[in-house]
C-alpha cells in the first residue's frame, strides 16, 4: 500500500496543500484544502492509496510559508516527483528553470522545451502539472500577455505573478 503525507497551510490566497511521497518529494500541491482530491492528480504509477495528515512537512512547509511571505526562491530547492512521457517530464523540468518575475509565453516555453512547433504540447504540460508552485506553470502566459488558464483560478495566477514581479534574487 502506498502512503503519502500531506499538510495544509494558510496563505494570503487560500489554503495550500502539499502531498509528498515516502522520500519527501512533492507529488502534488495546490491552493486547496482537499487532500483527497489532490491525491488524484499524480500519474497513476505515483498515486497514493492512503493520505495522512501532518501538521507540517518540515522544510517543504517552511518553503511554502517563505514563498508566500516574499522569498519566492524558497521553493526552488524542493524535490518534486512527476511521471509521464519524455516530453512532459522534460517540460516540467524546464518550467522549474523559468525564473520568478520573468514569465514566458506558451510559444517561448515550447521553444525552451526544445520543440518550438509544439505550443499545444507545452500548454498541455502546464495543464497536467500536479505540483503547482514547485513546478511554476503559473509563469507561462498567452502570446498576447493574458493569463490563459490555471487549475487553481486566474485570481491565484494573477496574485502569484504580481507577487513574483517584485522579487529580487537572494
Amino acid at each position: 500500500m502506498t502512503i503519502a503525507d500531506f499538510a495544509t497551510v494558510p496563505t494570503p490566497i487560500g489554503p495550500f496543500t502539499v502531498l509528498v511521497d515516502a522520500d519527501g518529494a512533492v507529488l502534488a500541491s495546490g491552493w486547496t484544502g482537499d487532500a483527497e482530491g489532490l491525491s488524484r492528480l499524480p500519474h497513476p504509477s505515483l498515486r497514493p492509496e492512503v493520505v495522512r495528515a501532518r501538521n507540517s512537512l518540515g522544510e517543504i512547509t517552511e518553503a511554502v510559508e517563505k514563498y508566500h511571505a516574499g522569498d519566492v526562491f524558497a521553493i526552488d530547492r524542493i524535490a518534486v516527483r512527476q511521471q509521464s512521457g519524455p516530453f512532459l517530464v522534460h517540460a516540467w523540468e524546464v518550467l522549474r528553470k523559468i525564473p520568478a518575475g520573468n514569465p514566458v509565453t506558451y510559444t517561448a516555453f515550447a521553444d525552451l522545451s526544445g520543440r518550438p512547433e509544439a505550443v499545444r504540447a507545452a500548454a498541455n504540460a502546464c495543464a497536467r502539472n500536479a505540483a503547482a508552485l514547485f513546478v511554476p506553470c503559473h509563469r507561462v502566459l498567452r502570446t498576447d500577455g493574458s493569463l490563459g488558464g490555471f487549475r487553481w483560478g486566474l485570481e491565484v495566477k494573477d496574485w502569484l505573478l504580481r507577487h513574483e514581479s517584485t522579487a529580487t534574487p537572494n
